[in-house]
């Protein structure tokens, strides 16, 4: 698909007028001495996003101004070279030839149509940023502009038309007040709710009055929930509105996208067909804006490790162009970013090798990992080891950047899926807006504490004679998996009761494929409610990820699910049994398609001395007993791909597990699945409703003699 820069060339000038009075007032304040370290990172970052944008736009001169302006405003960030008078005259040279190519891209002026940049003057700022002197290259500063200049005509048509001015449909409004104006309305929005509450005071205010003065109590609080019922619909509409101005659509970051990747393609000897499809889908300006640097990368890391060239893409029987797509959808109040590729997909060998390679993981750690497990830990800091392409931006980011601007930034989600041979695709999920979403608010040690809906998987109330002893830690059945329980109270270090009433009340929260049970005290609110980033000094709490307002100047803190589930990972970390472990570590492998359930298990055997390997599903399992031996194996029933009696049935038919212990734990208790288990070849059969951690050690213990 062709890219049609025209869409996007307005836009640009529109961006360039509010960077260039921001780098002239920048220039002057360094030309007076007042310039601090953060003035000139902001310098910096207005003449790298006017190389970024314009470089997509294919305005080159403009690319190549901002470029050696960028390189001269680098070497003041990192010191390593001061201001004088001659670099703030190149600097006002360069900010003065970037207002004139962008006023002629104002008045209609094609990018083809614009001049070559000045070969001196980037030479200038390019030798001044290494030290070379810049003394005989001052020109005097032209007068600032604030605006794109707007062309005026004095021919007697135009002096004609002044009679009947016509003025544009559009007014631009600088993002900062628009900000503002989305950040009062989530103020006023908060405090409207408020006054439901005022409502709810004043009826219980008029139940206690004798019944004789109730009279024109009553009246003032109907009048009084009417008319706050009925702005209701008008103050969210009011708010919605607001966010739907500072919507802009996918468009913007996705069809730049296409002509990268055709270029950078060419510039690895490759060829590619990109699609992009979905670029019609709105988001918010925030996401907009922090979604451009991990898509940017994706599609370069697809590009270089994924599509092959067209040589190898031949001997493969594949045809030599490779198809990259960019694709996004609606999916209620989320939007679906796919990035896929027809490429050679990730290798797992390779990944562990690298893996053993940096040390990130031992040899037994990495034999109990999943295949996808072992996928994911290309995510890890510094696991890349091949230098990162850089013609474009030349300040890239790594894969562990993109996960955690995805998963903490964007409060989104980031999977990945591979097959060798086949190609790669990465999904990204996320919310249409960071200033409102679905909070649930719950209360834990006497605090009341705030969960985003999209983290919340459900809510439960049980028996606490319902939790299981794994491996030390509580842990409750749900749906055929065993999911680690913990007070949310004892997780934050708040005030813990000493005994659990009934029912306990479990808020079940999950990131993917993990989930965590905290029991909290009650279930406050639920409702859609304005996010308050942190200040600047609340901003290394790691477990807080925002601000609600609740009532007339109180705030309530929004935890982080993702650190959260980490936090609790190490809490429940058991410690190993006193009890007698075996003398030579028997090898079990455990296969179940619930992350929970297969740590939990590997947690108890661990605790009894076991080496235990990990598997995914059926197929996964089969794969893994095939390639080496193991002593015993432990499976689940409902699993995708290859089921637990499948599994068994094909274990039982090979000669080394003829007579090896097989294990069934499931949360099946009919009698007819337990007498399928046992005709399939199972030893034993586990009920998980059932589960009693030393009835499994024992069970394994008596079968492996």
């Amino acid at each position: 698909m062709a890219l049609d820069i025209r869409r996007f060339i307005q836009r640009f000038v529109e961006e360039a007028a509010d960077h260039l009075p921001r780098l002239r007032a920048g220039v002057s304040a360094l030309e007076q001495g007042e310039a601090d370290k953060e003035h000139i990172n902001e310098l910096f970052r207005s003449a790298h996003t006017l190389k970024g944008s314009s470089r997509m736009l294919k305005l080159a001169p403009i690319t190549a101004v901002a470029h050696s302006t960028e390189e001269l405003l680098s070497a003041f960030r990192d010191g390593s070279q001061t201001p004088t008078p001659g670099t703030i005259g190149l600097l006002y040279e360069a900010i003065d030839a970037l207002a004139d190519l962008v006023s002629q891209l104002a008045q209609g002026a094609t990018p083809d149509a614009l001049p070559d940049a000045d070969p001196a003057l980037c030479q200038a700022l390019e030798a001044a940023a290494s030290g070379e002197r810049a003394d005989d290259t001052v020109s005097e500063p032209t007068t600032p502009i604030s605006e794109p200049p707007i062309e005026r005509d004095d021919a007697p048509a135009a002096k004609a038309a002044s009679s009947t001015l016509t003025l544009s449909d559009t007014v631009r409004v600088r993002m900062d007040r628009l900000d503002d104006v989305i950040r009062l309305m989530g103020e006023v929005l908060s405090g409207h709710h408020h006054l439901h509450t005022l409502v709810e005071q004043a009826q219980g205010l008029e139940k206690a009055l004798p019944e004789e003065h109730r009279g024109a109590l009553h009246a003032f609080n109907r009048e009084l929930k009417d008319s706050v019922l009925g702005h209701d619909a008008l103050m969210s509409d009011l708010h919605e509105r607001a966010l739907q101005m500072r919507m802009l659509p996918l468009g913007v970051v996705f069809d730049p996208l296409a002509q990268m990747a055709r270029e950078l393609a060419q510039s690895l000897g490759k060829r590619v067909d990109c699609r992009v499809q979905g670029s019609e889908i709105e988001l918010d300006r925030q996401l907009i804006d922090r979604l451009s640097d991990p898509l940017i990368h994706l599609l370069r890391n697809a590009l270089d490790h994924g599509l092959e060239t067209p040589a190898e893409r031949q001997a493969a029987g594949k045809p030599p162009r490779g198809q990259l797509t960019i694709e996004a959808w609606q999916d209620g109040n989320w939007v679906i970013v796919e990035m896929r590729d027809d490429g050679a997909g990730i290798h797992l060998e390779a990944i562990r090798q690298k893996a053993l390679a940096k040390q990130l993981l031992s040899e037994e750690q990495l034999t109990a990992l999943s295949d996808q497990e072992t996928l994911e830990l290309i995510f890890l800091p510094g696991f890349s080891t091949k230098a990162m392409i850089t013609d474009f931006s030349g300040r890239g980011v790594g894969m562990d950047v993109v996960k955690r601007t995805m998963m903490d930034e964007l409060s989104g989600d980031l999977q990945l899926a591979s097959e060798p041979g086949k190609g790669t695709r990465f999904t990204l999920r996320l919310p249409l807006s960071l200033a409102m979403m679905r909070v649930l608010l719950v209360k834990a040690g006497h605090v009341t504490l705030g969960v985003t809906a999209p983290h919340v998987a459900e809510l439960v109330e049980c028996s606490p004679e319902q939790f299981i002893d794994a491996a030390g830690q509580p842990a409750l059945i749900l749906r055929n998996e065993f999911v680690p329980v913990v007070p949310l109270a004892e997780l934050l270090g708040l005030p813990v009761t000493a005994t659990l009433p009934s029912p306990v009340l479990l808020l079940v929260v999950h990131q993917r494929q993990q989930k965590l049970a905290l029991i909290v005290d009650t279930l406050v609110d639920e409702r859609d409610m304005v996010i308050k980033p942190l200040p600047e000094h609340l901003r290394y709490l790691p477990l807080v990820s925002g601000m609600i307002s609740q009532g007339r100047n109180a705030l309530v803190s929004l935890l982080h699910v993702p650190a959260l589930l980490e936090r609790a990972k190490r809490h429940t970390q058991p410690s190993l049994r006193s009890a007698e472990p075996t003398d030579q570590p028997h090898r079990v492998l455990v296969v179940d398609d619930s992350l929970n359930t297969r740590e939990i298990e590997k947690d108890v055997l661990e605790a009894w001395g076991y080496q235990v390997t990990l598997a995914e599903n059926g197929r996964d399992g089969l794969n893994k007993a095939l390639a080496e031996t193991f002593d015993a194996v432990l499976t689940d029933v409902e699993m995708p791909v290859m089921d637990g009696f499948a599994l068994t049935a094909r274990l039982r038919e090979n000669d080394l597990y003829r007579h090896k212990p097989i294990i069934i734990i499931t949360s099946r208790e009919k009698e007819a699945d337990r007498q399928r288990g046992m005709e399939v070849g199972a030893d034993a059969y586990i009920v998980k409703g059932s589960f009693d951690q030393n009835n499994l050690v024992e069970t394994l213990k008596a079968l492996l003699g």
